[in-house]
């Protein structure tokens, strides 16, 4: 395989739970307590439609820009002292680029986040990447294709030499539309609701570049 795309968030980062704290406080600053759980239907998709879509759920009217902002303002606060890479990650992006596989981030995250966390977990946007894509370079998010072929199309490689790394149902049926073979990592959904992907392991912990290639 040519290109090896990463998801971001649950996939190499742990800032699934961040990110839900950082939206649950900024509910709380508007006077709404939202429950961390009601997010997860939104997982993947974006902070647009991870903000909006509760807000939708509960019937409430927010600025989302504004309410985007703060969630930020919040997450970036919290960025220092709790991200953490998931074990394997650096190990497996740093491997992928040693056997001659070109690595991409594509992240439904606005450009913001994607590179604060980059950096948190010393995988630098400008070192280790060939290309780092965020939201708001595509119209549509996942579960739209948009994203994968955007990488793709930028990188001069055809899909079926792309495989993308993911952890939620949204990111699995975007790269099955794109038509990449796709790998799932159990570390954010249990491993029965991504058996979409081709292949899925519980974790990246000890995973290598062979193990992430079609049989």
């Amino acid at each position: 395989m040519d290109l090896i795309i990463f998801d971001m968030d649950g996939v190499l980062t742990d800032s699934e739970p961040l990110i839900n704290e950082a939206a649950v406080l900024m509910y709380r600053e508007l006077g709404f307590a939202i429950p961390p759980e009601d997010f997860l239907p939104f997982v993947g998709t974006g902070e647009d439609r991870y903000i909006g879509g509760v807000a939708e759920k509960h019937g409430i009217t927010i600025n989302l820009p504004d309410a985007k902002r703060r969630t930020y303002e919040i997450y970036l606060e919290l960025v220092p002292q709790k991200l953490k890479g998931f074990p394997g990650a650096v190990d497996l992006v740093r491997e992928c680029r040693s056997r001659g596989a070109m690595t991409a981030v594509a992240s439904s995250a606005d450009q913001i986040k994607v590179h604060a966390n980059l950096l948190s977990i010393g995988l630098n946007p400008g070192e280790a990447w060939d290309l780092v894509v965020s939201g708001e370079m595509v119209e549509r998010k996942k579960p739209s294709p948009d994203i994968f072929q955007h990488a793709a199309r930028q990188l001069g490689v055809s899909p079926d030499r792309c495989v993308v790394i993911e952890d939620a149902v949204h990111g699995i049926e975007a790269a099955r539309a794109a038509g990449m073979w796709c790998v799932a990592v159990a570390q954010t959904f249990p491993s029965e609701q991504l058996q979409g992907a081709d292949r899925v392991y519980p974790s990246l912990a000890n995973l290598t570049f062979d193990d992430l290639l079609p049989t």
